[in-house]
């Protein structure tokens, strides 16, 4: 490889799609243990991993996340040898979120000043979708690849406001004349609805969100203030879970009080969506995201081949 080539390690797996589709996935010498996008990635060294196993439930996961985070430790562990072994120009981390994933502190933890080959870190911060451009914006420039970026962003732009513009005509033409309610619920046990980019999600696609509030952090929830609400939509999208793992955990809402009074549950709209995948990981698939929130909440209208796949009905 010539010296004047990158050497990017990406410890997030959004930006890890985003480095791709500027078309930098070549220079890529190094991943987390949670990059797994595009497959292609599979062979590359990890550099992290989680410091308890997350194949517990939702509410042991909670616990062992709580214990760490009031020790003012880190959730996670990074391979200082394997970066130094590694010799990289540029690592990619976040600053948005020490729970979700690899952030800048962890890097720093690792002494990452030491590495010798005195790497780049571009730390993003993604916390609405105008973080987003604005990442893959900083990425761009840092790998001069401004163009490609400014591409890049402008077609995803594009593939929204075609959405939008669909969905508010549909959510106007309906019967009610009202946006379909929407409950987004990004944590079982304990209750979270689903903040940050996710209402804004919401809200392109022609719905309402009635929890979390964007740009924020997800918020707690309680089982009553759903009851109250009454959703049409209820879209359970856990961080970091895929489909399989959310179904392993659907009991837990089924069992609770009133749960088949719910507006959402007697007209079968309550749908279990791969958040690991896609509506928790902010890079360009987030229009895929999207695309499948327009699927929910108007089937008549949208059909982008998602049902099945990244998303399914609960209970059908």
């Amino acid at each position: 490889m010539n010296s004047n080539e990158p050497r990017i390690i990406s410890l997030i797996a959004s930006s890890t799609e985003i480095v791709h589709a500027l078309g930098l996935g070549r220079f890529m010498v190094g991943r987390s243990h949670e990059c797994d996008y595009p497959e292609s990635i599979a062979s590359l060294p990890v550099c992290t991993g989680p410091k308890f196993r997350t194949d517990g439930s939702s509410y042991q996961i909670d616990q062992k996340v709580r214990a760490l985070v009031q020790e003012g430790l880190s959730v996670y562990k990074v391979d200082a040898d394997m970066i130094e072994a590694l010799a990289p120009s540029h690592i990619i981390t976040q600053d948005q979120c020490e729970v979700c994933a690899v952030s800048l502190r962890d890097i720093q933890d690792a002494a990452c000043e030491l590495i010798s080959s005195k790497p780049e870190i571009l730390s993003l911060k993604p916390d609405c979708l105008n973080d987003l451009w604005q990442d893959i914006e900083k990425i761009g420039a840092s790998l001069n690849v401004e163009r490609v970026a400014a591409e890049l962003i402008e077609t995803l732009k594009k593939r929204i406001e075609a959405i939008e513009t669909s969905a508010r005509a549909e959510a106007e033409a309906s019967q009610k004349r009202s946006r379909v309610k929407v409950a987004c619920i990004e944590w079982i046990d304990p209750l979270m609805a689903a903040g940050n980019w996710m209402p804004e999600l919401v809200e392109l696609a022609g719905g309402e969100n009635l929890f979390g509030v964007a740009g924020k952090h997800s918020p707690y929830m309680s089982w009553s203030e759903i009851l109250e609400k009454d959703p049409d939509v209820i879209i359970v999208t856990p961080c970091g879970f895929d489909n399989d793992r959310t179904l392993q955990e659907m009991h837990l809402l089924k069992e609770k009080e009133g749960f088949g009074n719910l507006r959402a549950v007697k007209q079968g709209r309550v749908v279990v969506a791969d958040g690991n995948q896609y509506f928790n990981r902010p890079g360009p698939r987030l229009v895929e995201s999207l695309e499948m929130m327009a699927e929910i909440f108007y089937p008549h209208k949208f059909d982008y081949g998602h049902k099945g796949k990244g998303w399914l009905t609960y209970g059908s």
